[in-house]
């Protein structure tokens, strides 16, 4: 039970996004999210351009909105811990992670929250491929990406005995009372983080939800994909021998 409105914490990760995340933030639902005391942290990963510039004007027209610029890169996974513990300090009911390069469209936040009317749900993710493969070419998912998605997703689900339809979304919202051990803290500061976080979280028998949605692209970096996705399937069959005790690591330890 929350006494008056549970707290909401928007957080966008930004790194290079310009212009973009002015874009981001106006497409946040907000009449949608009237339930919740929400505010809005846009955490700057040391840029270098002029992502900050954007994100100060934001801040000055909305006073629900604050600022964290990274004195130095983090990585991915940094920053989004770093996010994360802020929600815990300031004791946020709900987070919800949104990247500044316009990727993951906000409108989907009050769908990702609404998977927490059940309590027993720890994390919500929106996915590409729930809606069906149709659904995707409309959204315009490289092909050569969501055949790997695919694949890399039924692997993964193979392996961990689960029935997810995209195991790579960068799209998540998060009950914090699930979050409270701070074990995320162990997992990478890289590109992966996303991906040892839901390991972590089907070792703990936490409950995890999809929604659908669609994605907008840009300019694609393959190379950066193929890296990715070995490091997702070496990383799966990790996850394996860990599940299956022939291998402990401290991270995903009960």
């Amino acid at each position: 039970m929350h006494l008056g409105k549970p707290k909401l914490l928007i957080f966008i990760i930004t790194f290079k996004a310009s212009f973009r995340v002015k874009d981001v933030f106006k497409n946040i639902p907000f009449k949608k999210l009237k339930k919740y005391k929400t505010h809005v942290l846009i955490s700057d990963d040391c840029s270098m351009d002029d992502t900050i510039d954007f994100a100060n004007n934001i801040k000055k027209r909305n006073k629900n909105v604050l600022i964290s610029e990274n004195k130095f890169n983090l990585g991915y996974g940094g920053n989004i811990k770093k996010c994360l513990n802020y929600a815990l300090k300031k004791k946020y009911n709900y987070a919800v992670m949104i990247h500044g390069d316009g990727q993951y469209n906000p409108k989907y936040i009050p769908n990702l929250l609404s998977k927490f009317k059940n309590h027993n749900v720890s994390l919500s993710t929106g996915s590409r491929i729930l809606s069906g493969v149709k659904s995707v070419s409309k959204g315009g998912m490289p092909l050569y990406k969501m055949i790997g998605n695919i694949i890399l997703t039924k692997i993964f689900n193979f392996l961990m005995s689960q029935k997810f339809t995209d195991a790579h979304t960068g799209l998540w919202a998060y009950n914090m009372n699930y979050l409270k051990d701070k074990k995320f803290n162990l997992l990478t500061n890289g590109f992966n983080f996303d991906h040892e976080f839901r390991f972590q979280n089907i070792i703990q028998n936490n409950l995890i939800k999809e929604i659908p949605i669609q994605t907008k692209y840009g300019d694609e970096r393959t190379q950066l994909h193929i890296l990715y996705a070995l490091k997702f399937f070496l990383n799966s069959i990790l996850f394996y021998f860990v599940k299956k005790n022939f291998l402990k690591l401290k991270k995903y330890k009960l």
